[in-house]
């Protein structure tokens, strides 16, 4: 309709605005450093991890993002590198979607309905997520999502179990009720990388998470300007007997740009270690 503003338009326009007012490495972020993507693979220590879980690999993917600013080709990149990786398990962050636009839940589902691993594949859910429809779209691929809710795993003959929380599921009493009581190895799966503090109060050995997009703009000199909020933006952090990993994730937002900072899949193997 003439005078009709499109949504791809708005976003056409505001990113030619960005490209044109920021410097060069600005447009390089744009046309490079949002789409290169990488693999990172990193060895975790997990306090009290049984002997034959000590190897277990973990192939973790979130903030997708998906969007017209996040292209299917850079979501099928993603899903074909963590595939190639052949990880025990799958792990699947949260955010496949920009504020919760339901014209791109079932692209982003589509995009990730390839990933497969002997010991299943795991999803929960950012804030980014309507949980809904996503949960649907995510489940009819036969990816589990987790929401407040833990599975336990048989593998080796050990048990692992995976706990998944809401992005609004915080207080320490709220993560117990999810994690339960049973004395078991767990991993808790948690896109906000600050529960990080409830999960070694909770003495739970290993976090996974995204949400932070690694800083995403990360300026010389500066760093990111969303450093301060977080343990770590990016990689490893401990506290206590609790090691947390967060991934830099596959997609942007606010901003189609990422600046020294590139986009990331993960490969994480677990190693035994003694507890503190």
């Amino acid at each position: 309709m003439p005078g009709k503003v499109t949504r791809r338009a708005a976003l056409q326009g505001i990113t030619a605005v960005v490209v044109g007012a920021v410097t060069g490495e600005g447009a390089y972020g744009y046309f490079h450093g949002r789409l290169a993507l990488g693999l990172t693979r990193a060895t975790l220590p997990v306090s009290g991890l049984p002997d034959a879980l000590d190897g277990l690999r973990v192939g973790l993917l979130t903030d997708l993002h998906r969007s017209e600013a996040v292209p299917y080709d850079l979501a099928a990149s993603a899903v074909r590198l963590l595939l190639d990786e052949r990880p025990d398990l799958v792990v699947l962050g949260g955010d496949y979607v920009t504020w919760g636009d339901r014209a791109f839940v079932e692209p982003a589902a589509e995009a990730l309905a390839p990933l497969m691993a002997p010991f299943g594949v795991f999803a929960v859910l950012g804030n980014h997520d309507d949980e809904r429809p996503m949960s649907a779209a995510l489940s009819a691929r036969g990816i589990q999502v987790l929401l407040d809710a833990r599975t336990r795993l048989a593998i080796r003959g050990e048990a692992l179990q995976l706990a998944g929380i809401r992005f609004w599921t915080r207080r320490v009493d709220e993560i117990a009720r999810v994690v339960g009581t049973d004395a078991v190895t767990t991993v808790l799966v948690a896109h906000d990388p600050r529960r990080l503090r409830e999960a070694a109060e909770l003495d739970v050995p290993l976090v996974l998470s995204g949400h932070t997009h690694g800083g995403q703009i990360v300026l010389p000199l500066v760093g990111a300007p969303a450093a301060r909020k977080f343990p770590v933006l990016a990689g490893t952090a401990r506290r206590e007997n609790t090691t947390l990993f967060v991934s830099r994730g596959v997609g942007t937002v606010y901003l189609p740009v990422r600046l020294n900072c590139r986009p990331e899949v993960a490969v994480l193997t677990l190693k035994k270690q003694g507890r503190v």
